[in-house]
């Protein structure tokens, strides 16, 4: 007996893939039964196997209006129940996402960044005092580590205080006593943070493992 095979090309659309075919093709069936309390038992029936088959939607605080949603899409909307929320607007897959709008203003120096361009212009309105000056040692000092990813090969404290007047627009000011942070203990400071790798370890002492003699240039062993 000569039987076709049927490829998923040729079957009918499936609604939330993710689902399989086989919950969709029982969707279907439940939008033929006549009697509304069993189309409505069912459906709460399958809500309950779409919940298991992705236990991870479970982690959302409304996962269960997520699933009815999805028994409505998948439906094509055409299953009548009394579910506990209301079905999604059918328009509401078809609309497009807010546009989001981005910044218009250009990065003075780049290499900073833009957190910290709103940093300096939050802190140039705060009042004079100890906690400004101690937010400003901060900013002065991420300025300069920030300069030293970009550019490791040289650095001048001048030009980092420079371009802090430029970015505050004079509005901050280094305090008289102030010194930047020696630019080898940033460095050391971003080396230590670099996660080390390590290869393989051999262990050269095991059982069975030929006992290398390191005095030798050929890496062999001499003849005892």
């Amino acid at each position: 007996m000569n039987t076709l095979m049927e490829y998923n090309t040729t079957r009918e659309m499936m609604f939330i893939p993710e689902y399989g075919r086989n919950i969709q093709r029982m969707i279907q069936y439940i939008c033929t039964i006549e009697d509304r309390e069993k189309r409505t038992l069912a459906a709460k029936f399958i809500v309950n196997i779409m919940a298991q088959m992705h236990p991870g939607v479970k982690e959302s605080s409304d996962f269960k209006h997520k699933l009815w949603d999805h028994l409505f899409i998948i439906s094509d909307f055409k299953l009548d129940v009394d579910a506990p929320y209301p079905p999604p607007p059918p328009l509401s897959l078809s609309t497009k996402p807010e546009h989001l709008s981005y910044h218009d203003k250009e990065i003075e120096f780049k290499h900073y960044g833009k957190n910290i361009a709103l940093m300096i212009e939050k802190v140039s309105q705060l009042e004079e005092g100890a906690k400004k000056d101690a937010l400003i040692t901060a900013i002065a000092n991420h300025m300069k580590k920030s300069y030293l990813s970009w550019n490791r090969e040289s650095v001048n404290d001048e030009l980092i205080e420079q371009h802090l007047k430029v970015l505050s627009k004079d509005g901050l000011k280094l305090h008289q006593d102030f010194r930047f942070a020696h630019t080898n203990d940033i460095l050391a400071q971003n080396q230590k943070r670099k996660p080390f790798r390590q290869g393989p370890e051999r262990n050269f002492n095991k059982p069975g493992f030929p006992k290398q003699n390191f005095n030798n240039p050929r890496g062999r062993n001499k003849p005892q």
